[in-house]
């Protein structure tokens, strides 16, 4: 079993949307059982707030299907818990880091690290949730591949 947190600023936009996308991903390989995927914040200020409007909006366009998912911070306890601590950005990895010290065991990534490189803009900011769409997509594909090429899946 594979355990995937994504991670992103609040917990509303991009994780959230990053987490409904791989599970649609694996479930359409009949992958699902292999992993355990969720996502959280580095930040309390969403924390109980659900999926942002422009999220949910994106997700429905494209038939993905999502939960009544609500904020959660990230904890020590979540880095213990999964193997691979996927980040939207820069931003992310600093204040990840205040949250769990150093990353010992190597499982904290940019998710756009698997693929393209950078970092996944918020459209919390931008307002663009078409170019945030496409960035997770691209992630995840990559990540999934990356997985299988090291063996990590079938």
């Amino acid at each position: 079993m594979t355990k995937v947190m994504f991670v992103c600023h609040g917990n509303i936009c991009r994780s959230p949307m990053a987490e409904f996308v791989f599970k649609d991903i694996v479930a359409k390989q009949n992958l699902s059982n292999e992993f355990i995927i969720d996502s959280s914040a580095t930040s309390r200020e969403e924390i109980g707030n659900g999926i942002h409007y422009g999220t949910r909006a994106k997700l429905i366009e494209k038939n993905i299907p999502f939960d009544d998912h609500h904020a959660v911070q990230f904890t020590k306890k979540d880095y213990n818990d999964y193997d691979y601590i996927l980040l939207m950005d820069r931003n992310n990895l600093r204040n990840i880091t205040r949250i769990i010290g150093e990353d010992t065991e190597n499982k904290i990534h940019l998710l756009l690290d698997f693929a393209s490189g950078g970092d996944i803009a918020d459209p919390w900011y931008t307002g663009n949730f078409d170019d945030t769409y496409r960035d997770i997509v691209e992630g995840c594909a990559a990540f999934l591949e990356y997985l299988r090429n090291n063996k990590c899946i079938r």
